[in-house]
């Protein structure tokens, strides 16, 4: 009986859903005018930067397959 005392609640310590949606929303509002974005040219540079990470470790990668592929083809079966 005390459990069904407990799970009873009233609306008024409780905000309803809408309530709790709009100050949600208010909140992701002023914390996205705090959002420091970057400059265009700062977004390039580091586009470029990341690319050529990309491309240098793949043709790493790709030549030490064919190094190692050359050294276990001497190896007899």
């Amino acid at each position: 009986m005390a459990n069904s005392a407990q799970k009873k609640q009233t609306p008024d310590n409780n905000t309803s859903f809408k309530e709790s949606v709009t100050t949600y929303f208010k909140g992701v509002k002023a914390e996205w005018g705090k959002i420091s974005w970057p400059q265009k040219n700062q977004i390039i540079f580091e586009t470029g930067v990341v690319l050529f990470v990309v491309i240098a470790f793949t043709i790493i990668v790709y030549l030490m397959d064919i190094i190692f592929k050359g050294i276990l083809g001497l190896l007899p079966h």
